[in-house]
């Protein structure tokens, strides 16, 4: 097989030469907006039940001031924030590298 000559040698050497970190930094994004997924997500489903405990007139525990059915409502938004959000900050990620590669050509 015949070795690529002039600019096609010079990009084939350069990238022989580094090493890849992009799978560590995409594990590190995606593990850090797991966290931050999970527990922004409950925060914001409580809310949720907040309001629709507020509209149904459900009353709320006099201690805490909870609402009602709070922690199914957390469960499941913790759940899905845990998906959601390192899913598009990956893709942001992604976005933006691709746009930078291209801007790199010319």
């Amino acid at each position: 097989m015949a070795r690529p000559v002039g600019r096609a040698a010079q990009g084939q050497d350069a990238r022989e030469g580094q090493t890849n970190t992009a799978r560590w930094e995409y594990l590190g994004v995606g593990c850090f907006s797991t966290f931050v997924g999970f527990a922004g997500g409950g925060m914001i489903a409580v809310l949720i039940a907040k309001i629709v405990g507020a509209l149904s007139r459900c009353a709320s525990e006099p201690e805490t001031g909870a609402p009602c059915n709070w922690f199914t409502y957390a469960v499941f938004g913790a759940l899905i924030g845990a998906v959601v959000v390192p899913l598009v900050s990956i893709w942001f990620f992604r976005r933006g590298r691709s746009r930078a590669r291209h801007n790199e050509r010319g």
